[in-house]
C-alpha cells in the first residue's frame, strides 16, 4: 500500500532529527555530485533526500569507503534502476566523502544506533 505524503514526511523528519546534520550533509553530496542529473538547473537542493534516507540506515553495517559503496549503488539501483544508475564507480567519490561524513559523526560521540 503506498505511503501517503503525512507519512513519507514524518519519516524524513525522523530521520533527520536521528541523523541530525550528517543527513542533510549526505543529500547535499548527493546533489552535488548529481549521479543521476536530475539536479541540473534545479532548485530544489532536496533533490535526493529520499536516496539519503535510505542509505544512512545501512551505513551501521558498513567498515569501510568500499562497503559504502556498495549501499550508495545499491539504494541507485533500487531507486533508479541499474541502466538508469549506471555502474558502481560513478559513486566513488560520492562513497568517499559519505564515509568521511559517517566516521566524523562517530568520532563527535554520535554512536548511539550506529
Amino acid at each position: 500500500m503506498p505511503r501517503t505524503r503525512e507519512e513519507i514526511l514524518r519519516e524524513r523528519r525522523q530521520l533527520k532529527a536521528e541523523y541530525g546534520d550528517v543527513f542533510d550533509s549526505v543529500a547535499a553530496l548527493l546533489f552535488r555530485h548529481d549521479p543521476i542529473g536530475i539536479a541540473f538547473e534545479n532548485e530544489n537542493t532536496n533533490e535526493y533526500e529520499p536516496e539519503a534516507g535510505t542509505i544512512l540506515p545501512r551505513l551501521r553495517g558498513c567498515a569501510s569507503a568500499s562497503d559504502v559503496l556498495c549501499v550508495v549503488h545499491e539504494e541507485f539501483c533500487r531507486w533508479f534502476g541499474s541502466e538508469t544508475a549506471g555502474s558502481a564507480g560513478r559513486y566513488a567519490q560520492i562513497a568517499d566523502e559519505t564515509w568521511q561524513l559517517w566516521q566524523a559523526r562517530r568520532g563527535d560521540g554520535q554512536t548511539e544506533g550506529v
